[in-house]
């Protein structure tokens, strides 16, 4: 009985700790830069010092893409392939162009709802691309729920650690070498929109033929 149960526990830590891993270098593998775009643009605004707030607003976007990765790979919601790799940038977009029009530096607890709204909904639309990639994964696997948690505890992973980065540059540029907090963000957003506004133009054309 006590092997028995070691033998399954231990299963299960190998099973949990690789869709752990294929969860963070899914979100940090630079082959799927656009979500690591929408991180880095997502957190173009805040600083260092703000990074509770960049969290929970990465959380919102987690508890969004975790919803429809759960509902895609379940197979409950079905959708056009092209059409979600085309939406992605244009959350990108949209999430960049909302960056650089905002000119404040703090904002009111009614413009952070909207902010986490806005980052839940994107999740919704990423968490659909996130689905084609796991569930090439979950091909063999009898039960899902376990490693859809792991993989999507290794995303939450793989952001906060991009969020770390980006305002670890953040801090670099605005305290050590004197960049004010709205040139910091017009850097950031202004290639996040550049890049983004490309991506869809090349996507579009794919999806109108």
């Amino acid at each position: 009985m006590v092997f028995y149960f070691l033998r399954n526990n231990l299963k299960f830590m190998q099973l949990f700790n690789l869709y752990l891993q294929l969860g963070f270098e899914h979100i940090a593998d630079f082959a799927g830069y656009d979500h690591i775009l929408f991180i880095i643009t997502l957190s173009g605004v805040y600083l260092f010092s703000q990074w509770r707030q960049v969290l929970i607003l990465v959380t919102a976007f987690t508890i969004g893409h975790s919803i429809t990765l759960a509902l895609a790979s379940l197979q409950v919601v079905h959708f056009s392939t092209k059409l979600i790799e085309f939406l992605i940038p244009v959350t990108i977009f949209i999430t960049a162009l909302a960056n650089i029009m905002s000119k404040r530096t703090t904002y009111s607890q009614g413009s952070y709802y909207l902010r986490y709204a806005m980052a839940l909904f994107f999740g919704l639309i990423h968490g659909l691309g996130f689905s084609n990639y796991l569930r090439s994964l979950l091909g063999l696997e009898v039960s899902i729920i376990k490693p859809l948690f792991a993989f999507n505890l290794g995303l939450e992973l793989g952001q906060i650690f991009i969020v770390f980065v980006i305002l670890s540059f953040a801090y670099l540029f605005v305290s050590k070498l004197k960049t004010s907090q709205r040139e910091w963000n017009l850097i950031i957003s202004g290639a996040g929109l550049g890049i983004s506004l490309i991506m869809c133009i090349e996507r579009f054309l794919i999806l109108t033929h």
